[in-house]
Parts: structure tokens; C-alpha cells; sequence
């Protein structure tokens, strides 16, 4: 297969949350493959050098559940590359719960990981992204909360509110020429997923039959929706949330 280059993201600043490894990882190739200026923040130092040693990305350790450690890190960026063009809010974790026994802290510790360095890297972000002349921010939702997947009532409540967020943002922004999408993935084949969900070949096949597509969802086919999202072809496309699904069962 050949996928398409966006010569429009040569030069440009993109700013990705949770580029260590699985999906994340993906964007950061992808971005580095179209030639733009990529830095990624995580905080698994040592897959976050072996990323840069193979992408050139530059990588900021960073604890995104730390507001301002997390601004710090974007004036770094800032600093180094330029202003961002595009921010993808990826960084997430799909720890599962049980509904009846979640405490307030596990709660709130799902809100931190999962939706408030969105709304707080977003801000951040907005005013690098008017001197830039515009830009495009990334929020990635989930399925989840349209599927209705039990364990994940908290995790699937930020995964919606990323969706509302995005929309709004859109219109707040959007006189600026920045564009505010969302990504909701289906079943992504990561190596995590393989690890602690679908750890037998049955598990996966189940996964796929539901699909209309007999093929794996892997991260790469997430990372060229982003790259499109990214790019001027884009660019009168805001206030959406896109799945990439194969067509599953569910939404």
C-alpha cells in the first residue's frame, strides 16, 4: 500500500502528548516521515529516546497530569521549534474499574489522565497557534463511550467530554483559522491492547468479525486520519469527530 505525503506539514511545529509508544508513537513517525518539526511528551523515558534516536523528534519528559510542568514543557517546545501548527492531544489510559467500588481518587486520577492536559495543553497551545496564522488541534475521543463498554464508565465519560470540548472549542477559535477535530478510534491493535486485552488470537478474531473489514485496525491507519486533519487539505473541516472503525458492530 502507499499513503498520501501533506507537503503543507514541512516546517510546521506539531505537538504530540503520549508519543512514547503505541498510537502516539505512530503520529510521531508519521509527522517526522512529512517532514514537520515534531516534539512529544511522555513519560517513559527510555521508549521516548528510542523514538527520537530512530524519528529525530524531539522528546520532552513530562508528567501531563502536572499542569504546570506540562506548560512549562510547550514554552519548551515554543522555544526550540517555533510556534505550534498542530497540537494532537493523544496521551490516555484505559484502566478499567469496577463501577460499584471506583473511589474519588481513582476517579479524579481517570480525569487527569485522560481529559484535563487536553483542555489545559489546548489552552496553552491556542495563542502559539494565532501567531502562527492557525492551526489544527487533534483531541482523541473513543468508541467507548458510544458503545456503551463496561468497567469504563469513567474513562468513557472523558472520552464524551473530549467530544464536547472539541466542539466548542471549535467555535471559540475558529474566527483565528484554528480547527478543532476529534478521532475515535475503534479496536486499535497496539501492543498494549495485544498484552492485557486480546492476549489469543480468538480474542482478535472476535474483535475483527464484528468489523465490516476483515482487517486489523493498527495505529498507523489512525495516524494517516491525523496527518489529513493536520494538513491544509483539511482546511475547512472543524467541530467533528471522526471514527476509524472498519465498520464494527457498534457505532
Amino acid at each position: 500500500m502507499s499513503f498520501t505525503r501533506y507537503p503543507s506539514l514541512k516546517g510546521r511545529t506539531v505537538v504530540i502528548t503520549g508519543g512514547a509508544s503505541g498510537i502516539g508513537a505512530s503520529f510521531v513517525r508519521a509527522f517526522a516521515a512529512n517532514e514537520a518539526r515534531v516534539a512529544f511528551l511522555d513519560l517513559q523515558e527510555e521508549a521516548g529516546a528510542a523514538l527520537t534516536a530512530e524519528s529525530g523528534a524531539m522528546f520532552l519528559p513530562c508528567d501531563l497530569t502536572e499542569i504546570d510542568a506540562l506548560r512549562d514543557a510547550l514554552d519548551k517546545v515554543r522555544a526550540a521549534l517555533g510556534p505550534a501548527a498542530v497540537l494532537v492531544n493523544n496521551a490516555a489510559n484505559d484502566q478499567r474499574y469496577d463501577f460499584a467500588a471506583i473511589t474519588p481518587a481513582e476517579f479524579d486520577r481517570t480525569v487527569a489522565i485522560n481529559f484535563r492536559h487536553i483542555f489545559f495543553a489546548a489552552q496553552a497551545v491556542v495563542p502559539q497557534m494565532r501567531e502562527h496564522g492557525g492551526g489544527s488541534i487533534i483531541n482523541m475521543s473513543s468508541v467507548s463511550w458510544m458503545r456503551g463498554i463496561p468497567l469504563l464508565e469513567a474513562y468513557a465519560a472523558m472520552k464524551a467530554a473530549i467530544v464536547g470540548f472539541t466542539s466548542v472549542l471549535a467555535r471559540t477559535v475558529g474566527a483565528d483559522r484554528i480547527r478543532v477535530n476529534a478521532i475515535a478510534p475503534g479496536t486499535v491493535f497496539t501492543e498494549r491492547q495485544r498484552q492485557l486485552w486480546f492476549t489469543d488470537e480468538s480474542a482478535v478474531a472476535k474483535a475483527v468479525a464484528e468489523q465490516c473489514l476483515p482487517d486489523m485496525i493498527m495505529p498507523d491507519d489512525i495516524a494517516n486520519l491525523a496527518l489529513f486533519l493536520a494538513a491544509d487539505d483539511s482546511r475547512m473541516i472543524t467541530k467533528q469527530c471522526f471514527s476509524v472503525n472498519a465498520g464494527s458492530a457498534g457505532p
